[in-house]
């Protein structure tokens, strides 16, 4: 009797879709937060692919700054419009002009903390049971904790030591009112397998992921594009660099690496001979040993 294989990325593709299906049979009302990076963007083309002919059954959630990258808006945007989904969006301004939330001061000033307030609000507000984020456990430490289906509190917590079991890929979404759950579809896949599966489906990606010419600034050891948000030293120079990034948040915080790769074959091979997280890049995640698990127990994505 012949056997059937599947291969790696076909593997990691059946057990997204699983989580995904099982997301839509438990919970009421999941959104999908789409940052407009390379994850939400992958894990929003899975669930195409999950209920394909029908469209996506949930809608799309984006926290927005105010601080994004130009080019990260116009992609959300297209994509939304070509996929014909509802686009939910919670504004960090808006909390801030609301006093719910107070601006940072300072140099290395960001609002990639604020965002938790504005989530939490926006999953109260429209009723959110579980939101499907794009976290992966190769990514730092704190999300190496993480299980497919991650309880939160009736405050929006996360406690690492109070999460359910997942034996046999059963996984339990049953929470009180209050409660929500975040599910993390592709938290088994690496930065690698990422980018191999994007070459292969030929994903549409936002351009800043391709080497670019740029005007950036050399601080916390990465260039920081040079935008109206950035505030520069009596020190600091301007630079013209071909750059690309490698995750993308705020761009006051999203530091980019010198790279010709600017197609997505040169992007595998870059990445497959990179020794440094694609988060060592990211000034927010700098500031402790233990700021990304700090930000996640407080609500974080």
């Amino acid at each position: 009797m012949s056997k059937y294989y599947l291969n790696y990325l076909d593997e990691l593709e059946s057990e997204a879709i699983y989580i995904l299906r099982e997301v839509y049979a438990q919970f009421q009302n999941p959104v999908i937060l789409f940052s407009g990076g390379k994850d939400s963007i992958l894990v929003t083309h899975l669930a195409k692919k999950a209920f394909y002919p029908c469209k996506i059954p949930f809608p799309l959630l984006h926290i927005d700054t105010g601080h994004n990258f130009p080019e990260t808006i116009q992609f959300r945007d297209d994509l939304v419009k070509n996929l014909g989904v509802q686009l939910l969006v919670g504004s960090v301004q808006e909390s801030i002009d609301a006093g719910r939330v107070a601006e940072e001061r300072g140099k290395h000033a960001t609002r990639n903390a604020l965002q938790i307030t504005t989530l939490l609000d926006a999953i109260e507000s429209n009723k959110i049971d579980c939101a499907i984020g794009g976290g992966r456990r190769d990514e730092e430490k704190a999300r190496a904790k993480e299980r497919f289906f991650s309880h939160r509190d009736d405050f929006g917590q996360w406690d690492p030591k109070n999460q359910r079991p997942e034996l046999w890929n059963i996984l339990n979404g049953k929470h009180f009112e209050g409660e929500h759950f975040r599910a993390f579809p592709i938290s088994n896949w690496t930065e690698m397998d990422v980018w191999n599966y994007i070459k292969r489906e030929q994903i549409e990606i936002p351009s800043l992921y391709k080497a670019h010419n740029r005007e950036v600034v050399w601080r916390s050891d990465s260039w920081i594009p040079v935008s109206e948000y950035l505030k520069l030293e009596e020190n600091e120079k301007i630079h013209t660099k071909k750059v690309r990034f490698r995750t993308l948040g705020d761009i006051t915080i999203t530091g980019g690496i010198e790279s010709d790769a600017d197609t997505l074959d040169k992007i595998v091979l870059e990445v497959a001979a990179m020794k440094q997280t694609e988060r060592g890049n990211r000034t927010d995640d700098k500031r402790s040993d233990t700021a990304m698990e700090d930000r996640k127990r407080e609500g974080y994505f």
